[in-house]
């Protein structure tokens, strides 16, 4: 009985020593610097995560030696279901309290500024985030191209094409695709309506005189985007397409613009399924074939009017221009080769002009000048 009496009696301190310093461990830990890293170390808390997920990816970062007692802390203290997701730079060594404030405050993604510039085609504009790390480019391309996404947005045509409005946007790494699309759409929308409201006037007369709506005006201003980058060529360079659209001496109603037989070439063809055997021979230079090519729906050389939708993303300054174009006669224009552009009313003077800023004073052919 005195020898059974004695071995409870120490095992019992035994185990209260344990309780003790079990109990000294937990209520000291939250307090004490733990793990082995140092410095800055970038942690993820992935949506969805338990506590348990949280607390063993501490331990494999080097942010904690027991998780299993962090997981139990963050129970004690209510927190374990209160992590919040996100990407997180901790400078270690930090403490299991330390750690928990941080993981329930969260944190505010760090935002990436971007700028996309007037008259890039949406397949740019994907690369532009890819390569900010903003959101995957692949994935951009791929939903700016799934036409159920662009009727949700309420846009017209098989894709965002047109409506994506160049600017500056702040949004954070990891953006969801959609979500980028749709903040782009609605800065497009946002211009738009102010220029409708400046130029209400303006805009129908347009109307009047084309039957055009919205989506007519964002194709011509796309075109007049991709025709020059000087601000103040736009409303003429506009009016120029107007001009061929409407005065009866101008037949047929061709725009002839390069652009959008490139367009046609290169990027239709990633969301219209197929390429036009003209097409599939175009690398970096516009042939005779491409301009005489009529299974290239966009090509304003073999097709009368506008190209079927926009064929790059317009800014402000090429919607105003179509909206407001300047009012001249002028038919044709053709480039100085300095970035600017000289432009005639009749085919005899465009021909002098191309003579003299294109071919070097050499006399031209008996081909057609488009």
């Amino acid at each position: 009985m005195a020898r059974a009496f004695r071995v409870f009696v120490v095992t019992t301190l035994i185990g209260l020593v344990a309780i003790g310093f079990l109990a000294f461990k937990f209520f000291t830990y939250p307090e004490r610097f733990s793990g082995t890293a140092q410095g800055h170390v970038e942690f993820t808390v992935a949506k969805g995560a338990s506590a348990g997920q949280v607390a063993a990816n501490l331990g494999r970062t080097g942010l904690l030696q027991y998780p299993t007692l962090f997981r139990l802390y963050a129970g004690q203290r209510g927190a374990a279901n209160r992590f919040k997701p996100g990407r997180y730079e901790i400078n270690a060594p930090v403490t299991p309290r330390a750690l928990i404030d941080l993981l329930v405050k969260g944190v505010v993604d760090e935002l990436i500024a971007v700028t996309v510039p007037e008259g890039k085609n949406m397949l740019e504009v994907a690369e532009i985030f890819g390569a900010a790390k903003i959101t995957n480019a692949k994935l951009l391309a791929a939903k700016g191209m799934d036409a159920a996404f662009a009727r949700t947005l309420g846009l017209p045509g098989l894709t965002v094409e047109g409506y994506l409005f160049p600017d500056t946007y702040k949004l954070a790494a990891g953006t969801d695709p959609e979500k980028v699309l749709v903040t782009l759409v609605r800065r497009h929308r946002e211009v738009y309506e102010e220029l409708r409201a400046k130029h209400a006037d303006d805009l129908a007369a347009l109307g009047k005189l084309l039957q055009w709506g919205d989506a007519e005006v964002v194709t011509m201003a796309s075109i007049v985007e991709k025709e020059t980058g000087q601000p103040h060529e736009r409303p003429r360079i506009a009016q120029v397409f107007i001009n061929r659209l409407t005065l009866p001496t101008f037949t047929p109603r061709l725009l002839q613009t390069d652009p959008t037989i490139v367009y046609g070439c290169t990027v239709a063809p990633k969301f219209l399924g197929k390429a036009s055997d003209a097409c599939s021979k175009f690398s970096d230079r516009i042939r005779r074939i491409h301009l005489e090519d009529k299974d290239n729906p966009y090509s304003t050389y073999a097709h009368e009017g506008l190209p079927p939708a926009p064929i790059s993303n317009p800014g402000r300054e090429a919607l105003e221009a179509v909206m407001k174009p300047d009012g001249t006669n002028y038919l044709y224009f053709v480039s100085r080769n300095d970035g600017t552009h000289v432009f005639a009313a009749s085919r005899a003077d465009h021909e002098a002009n191309v003579v003299k800023f294109q071919r070097g004073g050499k006399a031209l052919s008996n081909s057609a000048v488009p």
